[in-house]
């Protein structure tokens, strides 16, 4: 079988589980979809709203290279569902499986407010400090300001690598 052959074969294996995934999530199957159903479904997000009703914004990143997408006037909080950590390369010879190995939760006023006063600027692939991802991680480090329920912590190993 060629390269050619043999790609064409994975492409319409993966279409088929794709059709499946979006007949679950009711959206396509692609990563920020995903992650929006898994974050709902495991943090009852519900409108882009987290208990309390403080706005939500899920970013689902297959590597966590410390670098968030952000809005200047987005949500007060960003979700952030994480694969393994990584520096920022070239994606060459690599790949991006679909895992979750980490959740944060940013407070995105103080995320913008930290970029600001370091001159960084704010939008697609903002440069985060590693001291706010470790102050953000609510999983699997437990993390007083926002616990997680045993349920949670059992869902969310379900997409670990």
């Amino acid at each position: 079988m060629s390269a050619m052959d043999r790609v064409a074969a994975l492409i319409q294996e993966r279409n088929r589980i794709d059709a499946e995934l979006s007949a679950c999530i009711g959206r396509p199957a692609l990563t920020g979809h995903l992650g929006d159903w898994i974050a709902a479904q495991v943090f009852g997000i519900g409108d882009g709203r987290l208990g309390g009703g403080r706005t939500v914004g899920v970013r689902w990143y297959t590597k966590r290279e410390g670098l968030l997408d952000l809005k200047e006037q987005g949500p007060d909080l960003y979700l952030v569902l994480a694969g393994p950590k990584s520096a920022a390369a070239s994606s060459r010879g690599t790949t991006r499986p679909l895992v979750i190995d980490a959740v944060y939760l940013f407070d995105a006023a103080a995320v913008v407010a930290e970029l600001r006063a370091r001159g960084c600027r704010i939008g697609t692939a903002s440069s985060v400090r590693t001291e706010l991802w470790d102050a953000a991680e609510i999983y699997p480090r437990r993390n007083p300001s926002f616990p997680l329920t045993s349920e949670q912590r059992e869902q969310l190993a379900l997409f670990g690598s």
